[in-house]
């Protein structure tokens, strides 16, 4: 199996249990905390794996240009933008159906790759995107009530607008991310994954941590207490975040945005298995099916 397929696997497995995490920190502070915690205390470990590769591993450091600090900054806030979007969904009754709409993220940054970088996708990869697609789409609206015109109508609502809207700038951030990556390669002796990565994700997220701060501090100054009060956990969350996107980022250095958030959608693999072994709680058929969707259409990917 490659190597950036085993990155995203181990990603996306960290990725549960940051959210996991995130969801206890939302019973003591905000959700812009709960948001916040995610960059700014993973930002020493970023830089922490930055050093390591640096000082210990004897990598090089690359030399950033202009298309690289393009690229970050884009990616960086499109991600804020599209987390925000996502967050906003859980203000909606039926939320499930704009989440859903979220997840198209890999065919949009399918798209987003073709159109910046010229990445086209095989008829195989497109088929893998379609079929896994589908499945987290029946998984998110699995436990809602649907007929073929509620179905037709929240095509068509607020809702699933700003899903969409979250999934184009969730696919836009992933494209970025390896474009910026990829601009640090010709400032190297050879090109270096693990390097380039890691130099994107200390630059993005401490972009990412700043605006957040100057945000909290403007709008919402009485978070800052709240964050501080819960700093052990916050700083467990900053460790697991750190580490998924890290992995997040070496795999779409390696392979194309759009093929790697295919194979992220195992994610809600090990969300359910999180459910069913440890709080008990039963899958009904239609998610039932979701998962063996997306498992069809990682195996489509892998095997094509």
């Amino acid at each position: 199996m490659e190597t950036w397929v085993l990155i995203t696997v181990a990603a996306a497995f960290l990725q549960n249990v940051r959210s996991a995490m995130q969801k206890h920190l939302k019973g003591v502070m905000g959700t812009t905390g709960a948001t916040f915690v995610r960059f700014g205390f993973g930002l020493p470990f970023a830089f922490l794996y930055l050093f390591v590769l640096w000082r210990v591993a004897g990598h090089p450091l690359p030399v950033p240009n202009g298309t690289f600090f393009l690229w970050a900054v884009i990616g960086g806030l499109a991600q804020i933008a599209a987390t925000f979007l996502l967050v906003h969904l859980f203000s909606f009754r039926n939320f499930a159906v704009g989440t859903a709409y979220s997840r198209t993220e890999p065919a949009q940054a399918a798209l987003f790759g073709l159109i910046f970088l010229g990445e086209r996708a095989s008829e195989g990869t497109l088929v893998a995107i379609a079929i896994s697609v589908v499945g987290v789409m029946l998984i998110s609206v699995a436990r809602t009530t649907l007929s073929p015109r509620s179905l037709v109508t929240s095509v068509f609502s607020r809702t699933a607008g700003i899903g969409l809207l979250s999934g184009t700038f969730f696919g836009l951030s992933a494209v970025s991310y390896r474009s910026a990556s990829l601009a640090l390669a010709p400032s190297l002796p050879a090109p270096d994954y693990m390097m380039q990565a890691s130099f994107t994700l200390g630059f993005v997220i401490l972009l990412q941590t700043v605006v957040m701060l100057i945000w909290i501090a403007a709008r919402e100054p009485a978070e800052l207490k709240r964050i501080g009060a819960a700093w052990k956990p916050a700083f467990v969350v900053g460790f697991v975040g750190a580490s998924a996107s890290f992995g997040w980022f070496m795999a779409m250095t390696l392979q194309q945005a759009a093929i790697v958030k295919v194979v992220a959608q195992v994610e809600m693999l090990f969300t359910f298995a999180s459910s069913f072994f440890i709080f008990r709680e039963w899958i009904n058929r239609l998610e039932l099916v979701g998962c063996l969707l997306i498992v069809l259409g990682v195996v489509t990917l892998i095997l094509l």
